[in-house]
């Protein structure tokens, strides 16, 4: 058994001041004051002193990280990826796809699959399952996917997506307006994913329509969308005043203006703001040339370009929880509720996002500036 003490705990809803976590067999067994209890004989105890615990990080759309592309079938690039984001406070995330020709998204989605029932190494991040995003996208709003990987959105091919990833696809990112996307979404929805709006020029009538077909989720607000319009809202209109809808957000200050990241939490609020990298494998690593998908990418001065557009970023998950204290005047237990119960909910990810008694021994360590000093996944702690 593990006996963990701080000066606090978010879980994240609510802070308990010196709290002892108790952890035997990667789960949460209980939670209480240090003064409440003597601790457990059998117990290792570990005391993060000024510390702040927190659920482990979740990011549902991550292209890669530590030189590591998702896509690839590297075993051991997909341990560096694992292990550095870890170390960033992330214990679980989403490998996400880009559009691709048919059979390599096929190839990908069957090792992504493998990947997925075999990752059970303590101390690492966790893949949870993969977000497709794409090939179902508009051709308009496509950003760096190419246009010939594009697809019109059908139930067959979207199966065919499904069984190559063995049933682990969990996040859908589509464009609502193209033909087809109705019914896709309606059929994604019936099988559990979480249908996500995006890469898309839809109108407002077609965001509302995909919504009503099952979406219930937005694809990194303000990429790649149709811009706002104060008499043609579009996309936007609706995911910003849609309080049913949660969105997630690349807070990095290069996609998105710092003062608008500010209007994005003021409009979603405390529960339906996500935080996601959208990070590619040069994340954590220096400047120069990556790949995205099969793409050949340039990072230079913290911006990732292909062709001149942005092509994914190179941030990490703590890092936007601390641009969220910094842009919108949030305090850190509010902002980590972004990037851990809030996609938990979005994906119905369960035992993930918050920390109780059942819930997976997922947390991360935290200065009250928010800097990592530690995880711990699966009950095994991972130096920051």
């Amino acid at each position: 058994m593990l006996a963990i003490t701080a000066k606090a705990l978010f879980t994240p809803l609510k802070r308990i001041e010196r709290p002892l976590l108790l952890i035997d067999g990667g789960s949460i067994t209980d939670i209480r004051s240090q003064g409440e209890a003597d601790l457990p004989a059998n117990a290792k105890r570990i005391d993060f002193k000024d510390c702040v615990l927190a659920p482990g990080l979740i990011d549902i759309h991550i292209h890669g990280s530590a030189g590591h592309d998702v896509m690839q079938a590297d075993e051991q690039g997909r341990r560096r990826m694992e292990e550095f984001l870890a170390s960033r406070g992330v214990t679980s995330y989403f490998p996400s796809t880009v559009a691709a020709p048919l059979d390599a998204t096929l190839r990908s989605l069957e090792w992504l699959a493998k990947a997925i029932e075999s990752s059970h190494s303590a101390g690492r991040a966790q893949p949870l399952g993969i977000h497709l995003e794409g090939p179902f996208l508009s051709h308009i709003r496509r950003g760096v996917h190419l246009p010939e990987n594009l697809l019109k959105p059908t139930v067959e091919t979207f199966d065919k997506f499904w069984q190559a990833a063995g049933g682990h696809v969990r996040v859908l990112t589509i464009a609502p307006e193209l033909d087809g996307a109705r019914e896709v979404i309606a059929e994604a929805n019936k099988r559990g994913v979480c249908v996500s709006i995006g890469h898309s020029d839809a109108d407002l009538a077609a965001a509302r329509a995909g919504i009503l077909a099952g979406a219930r989720h937005a694809t990194h607000t303000f990429n790649a969308m149709r811009p706002l319009d104060h008499r043609a809202p579009g996309i936007l209109g609706e995911v910003l005043s849609n309080s049913n809808l949660s969105a997630d957000i690349i807070a990095d200050g290069v996609h998105v203006h710092p003062s608008v990241v500010r209007i994005f939490l003021e409009a979603k609020g405390e529960e339906r703001a996500v935080l996601i990298t959208d990070a590619i494998s040069a994340a954590g690593m220096p400047e120069g040339h990556y790949q995205l998908g099969g793409m050949d990418v340039e990072v230079k001065d913290g911006r990732v370009t292909r062709d001149g557009s942005l092509a994914g970023s190179v941030l990490t998950l703590d890092r936007a929880v601390r641009n969220v204290i910094e842009f919108g005047g949030w305090n850190l237990q509010q902002a980590v509720r972004l990037a851990t119960k809030n996609p938990a909910a979005a994906v119905a990810a369960k035992r993930k996002g918050i920390l109780e008694p059942g819930a997976d021994a997922d947390l991360v360590v935290l200065t009250e500036g928010g800097d990592v000093r530690a995880s711990v996944v699966r009950g095994e702690v991972v130096e920051g």
